[in-house]
């Protein structure tokens, strides 16, 4: 018969089972002191009922979390991946449209591996590449101002009037900007369209191409990339019904579905699992089992502050740090931390100050976009996964950004 502390060395064991996977590295000999659980569990549970109401006032069907601080990783899945037209639950290997997340995963680390191996420098006029693009202060604009969103560019082409992506870069190449470059911070899918044929123009490599092989392979993110085959189909979370058929590993974005799925800003559908390896290899400043992608300057100068000291959006090349974009930053990870977040639910966060990241994935344009905003969740697990850290003094950072001033 087990005794009284057998049977409660029992009871948390099946509640840390229960709370999602948990892996944990003792290296400790028998007999001594065993190190402190890595994650508060009560805060993790807190988590799981955010996603629960979540779910209640139709946010959100499900989603994924993974969470990792240095050698220690939690991850669940909660919820369905899919209501329309059948219903099925949410595995940690479900494959989520990324969205904007194509931006961060795709097209910023292309375009970095090119200004590492010079084949291109990100302070060069975007003209010396797409040499269509003059005229009317577009001769200003550089690489860098594309990758940090301060090219003066709209948000978004129009949507209609053109079909492909040869017409898709005609429509981008002709906007007239709406602020002069490095004067404003304008979130722009133009900016990173652009990138997408500078890449093109350069490699002679189809984006998609060019990541498979360069990226994604190298990093063993085997179930990341472009329209996704058909034997993973059945494992893509679908997302908004249209025209009564379920988008179902056909990219949500419109103007990506226009250029057959393959575009700068959009079309990536990756998995948790992939994308913690892509935040570890950026933790590790460029490096990932024994494969090294990147030089440590160059992750250095992906993810700190690149915009102008004027701006009070702050972003890296690609990344997000201090803007109102924020949200899967919570209220503790320090201002330095990077990140990035997806029209169809998608998001990450990573602090190289404790070392830890968070990624959410969920298909909250599922079966329509109609549902209530994602991003009080987003905050509210930003929060609460920095809050369920132990040992790392989130209040005293040193090396943190102070807040901006207006």
């Amino acid at each position: 018969m087990a005794t009284f502390p057998q049977k409660i060395t029992y009871i948390i064991f099946l509640t840390i089972l229960s709370l999602g996977c948990i892996n944990l590295i003792d290296n400790s000999p028998i007999g001594k002191k065993q190190p402190q659980q890595p994650f508060n569990l009560s805060k993790l549970e807190s988590i799981k009922t955010a996603i629960a109401k979540g779910q209640r006032e139709k946010r959100l069907p499900g989603g994924v979390l993974w969470i990792e601080h240095k050698d220690s990783k939690f991850c669940k899945a909660y919820g369905k991946a899919s209501t329309t037209p059948i219903h099925s639950l949410t595995q940690i290997d479900t494959i989520y449209d990324a969205a904007s997340l194509t931006k961060v995963v795709a097209t910023t680390p292309a375009i970095m591996l090119l200004h590492q191996r010079k084949q291109l420098d990100i302070h060069d006029p975007v003209k010396k590449y797409i040499q269509e693009f003059d005229g009317e202060g577009r001769d200003e604009v550089t690489i860098k101002h594309l990758l940090t969103h301060t090219s003066g560019l709209r948000p978004d082409i129009s949507v209609t009037g053109w079909e492909g992506h040869t017409e898709c870069i005609a429509k981008c190449v002709s906007e007239k900007l709406r602020a002069k470059p490095g004067e404003k911070f304008i979130y722009s899918d133009i900016n990173f369209q652009l990138l997408d044929e500078i890449l093109r123009r350069t490699t002679n490599q189809r984006l998609d191409v060019f990541c498979e092989k360069e990226i994604f392979g190298p990093l063993k993110m085997h179930d990341t990339g472009y329209n996704p085959p058909t034997e993973k189909i059945g494992r893509v979370a679908p997302t908004t019904v249209t025209e009564g058929k379920v988008l179902q590993g056909i990219v949500h974005d419109p103007r990506a579905r226009k250029t057959k799925g393959v575009a700068g800003h959009a079309g990536l559908f990756t998995t948790a699992p992939d994308l913690a390896r892509y935040a570890r290899m950026l933790l590790q400043k460029g490096e990932l089992d024994g494969i090294r992608l990147f030089s440590s300057a160059t992750i250095n100068l992906m993810t700190s502050v690149q915009t102008p000291p004027s701006l009070t959006a702050r972003r890296g090349l690609g990344w997000d740090i201090d803007t109102g974009y924020s949200s899967p930053r919570g209220s503790m990870f320090p201002l330095g931390s990077y990140g990035h977040s997806g029209f169809t639910g998608t998001s990450m966060w990573i602090d190289p100050f404790s070392q830890s990241l968070v990624i959410f994935l969920c298909n909250r344009v599922h079966p329509t976009e109609k549902g209530p905003s994602i991003i009080p969740l987003r905050r509210t697990i930003g929060t609460l996964a920095a809050e369920s850290i132990r040992g790392f003094d989130f209040e005293n950072v040193p090396g943190a950004l102070p807040p901006m001033r207006d």
